[in-house]
């Protein structure tokens, strides 16, 4: 009778036919004035960010290889001579003497990786390539328009602005197309002939404009740190009227009189693109043979593949406020699970739109910035910012678009491994805080922070996660030697620690905090913290599941295996309760530091479960409530992740209501101020992707969790959510995609398919079953 019924349960779901989902978009009725207010466009590897302004628009628009600086060996190759000093010192609990030394002889030689200072020297920057500037109705008072609109469709990738002048309704369309690799702009007037404006290209250094025929040009070469000669970009612009006028002057180019105008802008690089000047060229001369509507219909069918797979709908799903307004609203107690919907979709969005197979990963802007010195370089900080970047790509159906960091991870083994010779004497390869696309691994500038030596280790959770998802064996095996090369490295550094005789690393941080000294200095540096140990431990655990799994490496595997016996246990309790930070209880200098890095084991690891370390679940919950919920933006959806993970769903939503707090400021700040901007665009501040990405994944968390053996169908729902609701596409581990539905917060049909039908644990309404997939 159970198996009949349970049949059932399933063809309900698979004969249900998913409701229409409504439109998703953000939308505005003014033009942005800052930029943090402009809509985001990209194809993974060009960017576009219009402000919609009637009289002057400004189109930021980059390129997400443009980077300043080079390739550097900024290795101090003397540095492991002073390690057993510096380890010395640690043993005896004079953390801040090593310190000291650790920032005399144990830091990288070449500036720019830290205080975010990389654009003139060596490090480099990210870095925008520039703005296409359109001038418009010159003889025209500023105030004259009305019925603006401004609006991003999520579901094609598309934006829009109108506004109606002088009985003239102006609309302009903006794509970067998934199919010819340029940027459009299409610019239609309901009067004929009532298009009249002019179109430039500058940037704020390093530039070149100039016509040729009725073709703009810019072109430049950025600073390399070194003899100036560094990274060469080139933009190319054309406009096709079919009866306006286009006339060049030298550095810009006029349409009068047309009642359509389509921009193409194509652009590229030479990062790793010998021909690129010609690749640019043919590209674009490509986008114009195509008529409009047909360069249109291919950019949204090939951005749909990716994604269409994911639909997400509850109830007080109503809300058609302006999306600024609809923020303010909801922040004042609106209930409003459609802005909800718009933020997880938006961080798919953003996901698909800033990276792509074969190209880089978003980085902390994900692809776009509009300055020269982008904050904090821009670059690839591996403390927490990257690996967030990726986590709802594997859960959110977008498991492809994890392969650009596997790609970037394979080029740091090489230098990874000169890091891991001349700090350590170490076998294997190490990075440290943070990178950058010219291979970065070293220590950075300050012990305080960059003597971070779990970066690699984290790295390989974010590749392990792309394995456990989709059970590739052919990646898995490309992976391994990066695997087991971090995993040599750890294996080579630990070092006992003094009380337990426990192997641990040493020198290291947990993450940008620091803790008070019994003689009441502050310090950094310590052994084995927290996050350090359930890194290593995670590693070689999967390092050794992987030799398994591909039947390689049994002396390497029974190495680690009984190193894993002389680790630190996973985590330690406290006498206040808490997870211990450190191995010993400092005492804290700043309590509600943004960074809660030994929480690792509980997300993104699966060191700390409410099923199979209660004790450890508890004491996390502490060092969450101590921590306190406000902090910077991607702090903020870390914790939205914890809360999850530890089933309170009411909890992590009330996080994620703080994370899309209305912030107006893009000035920097470490001071708790974290929230949305008016484009949803996460603010630290200022604008860092990692918590828009982070907030996407912490929502997925709340519906769907696969890390403790089984599949559990909405583990962390808080109460607004109850009511009513509906998701299909979802992924769980072991390549499964999961559809449901709920009422009263209770599983009502679902379905979990997979490529081959196998057997599969799900927990459905507090019961766990083993079923078979579809």
């Amino acid at each position: 009778m159970k198996k009949i019924s349970f049949c059932l349960f399933i063809t309900i779901f698979t004969q249900y036919a998913f409701a229409q989902q409504k439109p998703l978009k953000l939308w505005y009725t003014q033009p942005a004035a800052l930029w943090e207010e402009t809509l985001p466009l990209g194809n993974g590897r060009l960017g576009m960010m219009p402000d919609g302004g009637v009289i002057k628009e400004n189109i930021v628009l980059n390129d997400i290889t443009l980077w300043s600086g080079t390739y550097q060996d900024a290795n101090n190759y003397q540095a492991h001579q002073s390690l057993p000093q510096i380890r010395k010192l640690l043993l005896e609990g004079k953390n801040d003497e090593a310190q000291a030394l650790v920032n005399k002889a144990f830091i990288c030689t070449g500036e720019g990786s830290g205080r975010g200072n990389g654009a003139n020297v060596p490090f480099g920057c990210y870095q925008t390539l520039g703005n296409l500037v359109i001038s418009h109705h010159q003889n025209q008072a500023k105030d004259s328009y009305s019925g603006y609109s401004r609006r991003l469709s999520l579901d094609s990738a598309i934006a829009t602005s109108q506004y109606q002048l002088n009985g003239v309704t102006y609309t302009r369309e903006y794509l970067t197309s998934f199919d010819n690799d340029v940027c459009v702009v299409r610019l239609t007037a309901s009067k004929a002939k009532s298009l009249n404006f002019t179109i430039g290209l500058n940037r704020a250094e390093r530039y070149t404009v100039k016509t040729t025929g009725n073709q703009l040009q810019m072109s430049g070469q950025l600073n390399n740190g070194t003899d100036g000669k560094g990274m060469k970009y080139l933009t190319l612009l054309e406009v096709k009227s079919g009866d306006g006028k286009i006339v060049s002057t030298g550095t810009s180019l006029t349409v009068s009189n047309a009642s359509e105008a389509i921009i193409y802008l194509s652009a590229g690089t030479d990062f790793k693109n010998y021909g690129f000047l010609e690749k640019t060229a043919s590209t674009l001369n490509a986008a114009m043979a195509k008529p409009y509507s047909l360069l249109k219909k291919n950019h949204i069918a090939k951005y749909q593949k990716l994604f269409n797979r994911v639909a997400l709908q509850m109830h007080n799903d109503k809300n058609d406020q302006p999306t600024n307004e609809r923020l303010i609203a909801f922040n004042k107690g609106t209930n409003d699970n459609g802005l909800l919907i718009l933020y997880y979709q938006f961080g798919r969005y953003l996901s698909i739109s800033s990276t792509r197979p074969g190209l880089l990963p978003p980085n902390l802007q994900g692809l776009w910035a509009n300055q020269i010195q982008t904050p904090w370089n821009g670059d690839y900080h591996l403390d927490v910012n990257v690996q967030m970047n990726h986590w709802p790509l594997e859960v959110s159906n977008l498991s492809e678009l994890s392969l650009p960091l596997a790609d970037l991870v394979k080029e740091l083994v090489k230098p990874g491994e000169k890091t891991a010779k001349a700090y350590y004497d170490a076998k294997g390869w190490v990075a440290h805080v943070v990178t950058n696309v010219w291979g970065f691994t070293e220590p950075g500038e300050d012990a305080s922070w960059g003597a971070t030596n779990s970066g690699s280790g984290w790295l390989c959770n974010n590749l392990w996660e792309h394995y456990a998802f989709t059970n590739d064996k052919k990646y898995l095996k490309e992976i391994y030697p990066i695997l087991k090369g971090a995993a040599e490295f750890y294996n080579s550094v630990l070092t006992k620690e003094n009380a337990n005789g426990w192997l641990v690393t040493s020198p290291s941080v947990s993450p940008e905090n620091n803790f008070y000294l019994p003689n009441g200095k502050i310090a950094s540096l310590c052994m084995g913290p927290t996050i350090d140990n359930q890194i290593v431990r995670e590693l070689f655990n999967n390092v050794i599941t992987a030799s398994q799994t591909l039947n390689i490496d049994n002396h390497f595997r029974t190495i680690l295996a009984q190193k894993l016996t002389q680790l630190p246990p996973a985590a330690q309790v406290a006498k206040d309760g808490r997870i211990m930070e450190w191995l010993e209880e400092y005492k804290e200098a700043e309590p509600q530091h943004r960074h809660i890095s030994h929480l690792y084991g509980l997300y993104p690891a699966n060191l700390i479960t409410p099923d199979h370390t209660p004790e450890l679940a508890k004491a996390s919950m502490a060092s969450l409530n101590a921590r306190g919920d406000k902090s910077t933006g991607w702090s903020e959806a870390y914790k939205i992740l914890f809360w999850a993970r530890l089933k309170d769903g009411n909890r992590a939503f009330k996080v994620l209501k703080q994370l899309l707090f209305p912030v107006y400021s893009n000035a920097a700040s470490m001071n708790y101020d974290g929230g949305s901007y008016a484009n949803l665009f996460c603010a630290c501040p200022p604008f860092q992707i990692d918590g828009n990405f982070g907030g996407t994944a912490g929502i997925a968390e709340m519906l769907i969790q696969s890390n403790q053996g089984y599949i559990e169908l909405l583990p962390a729902i808080p109460d607004e959510w109850k009511k009513s609701g509906e998701v299909k596409g979802l992924k769980a581990r072991g390549n499964f995609v999961v559809d449901m539905t709920w009422k009263d917060g209770r599983i009502t049909a679902y379905k979990i398919s997979s490529p081959e039908k196998k057997k599969v644990k799900v927990k459905v309404n507090g019961i766990v079953k083993e079923i078979k997939s579809v």
